[in-house]
């Protein structure tokens, strides 16, 4: 009977062991957990209106202004002579390419 009494006290100590670690696991779950529902209670997301969203836009464009001490660009337009002399420079780079190929043929 003196093994079977060993062998019970092993498998309590086991047991103990065993139960320390899971103590130290929950707690450590338990503090992910209290972390992640802190952080976002409900579960759930907010949908921002297409409005909504482009004034915090504008209120960080701002920021970054102020932070920057300039203003916020608004829409760059080209002027028409601009556009113009981008158009022609493109004619010609590409009259260049014809030529050249036809004199490659």
């Amino acid at each position: 009977m003196a093994s079977v009494s060993g062998i019970v006290k092993q498998i309590k100590k086991e047991r103990d062991r065993v139960e320390r670690e899971l103590t130290g696991l929950n707690a450590a779950l338990s503090a992910f957990v209290g972390a992640y529902k802190g952080a976002k209670a409900k579960g759930t997301r907010r949908t921002l209106s297409a409005a909504a969203r482009r004034k915090i836009s504008l209120a960080q464009q701002a920021r970054w202004a102020k932070q920057k001490k300039r203003t916020p660009k608004g829409k760059q337009t080209m002027s028409a002579a601009g556009r113009r002399r981008i158009a022609a420079a493109q004619r010609a780079r590409w009259a260049k390419v014809k030529s050249q190929l036809k004199k490659a043929a």
